[in-house]
């Protein structure tokens, strides 16, 4: 079954990335995908820039109503996801305890609707 892993960081893991300082950081993340892409599970994903560069679209009253920034404040924000394939949640959920971000932010673990996705496809 594939699962989306929605990976949520702290800002500070998020800036660290271009500099040394964040070098541990990026090395765990590295050691992580390779693993992920060794074990065949790895499908696709992305980090993702700061939410500070983010913009939220809602349509209300058939309106565009848009606002710089994410939709709501937190302590850890969307930092990227990934696109994995296990045998079952369980086998997903320990490939989760093992990411980098879930130390310091969390990882959120979402099957995903594949009939839908295949339906939508075929419209």
């Amino acid at each position: 079954m594939r699962y989306v892993m929605l990976i949520y960081e702290n800002s500070s893991d998020i800036a660290s990335r271009g500099h040394t300082e964040g070098e541990p950081y990026l090395a765990a993340w590295r050691a992580y995908h390779k693993a992920l892409v060794e074990a065949g599970a790895f499908i696709a994903g992305a980090p993702l820039m700061d939410s500070a560069t983010a913009t939220t679209i809602r349509m209300q009253g058939g309106k565009r109503h848009i606002q710089d920034g994410p939709f709501a404040e937190s302590k850890d924000q969307l930092g990227g996801f990934s696109i994995v394939d296990f045998e079952s949640l369980d086998a997903a959920l320990e490939w989760a305890a093992r990411c980098p971000a879930a130390a310091t932010g969390a990882v959120e673990v979402r099957p995903m609707d594949v009939d839908y996705y295949e339906m939508v496809g075929k419209l």
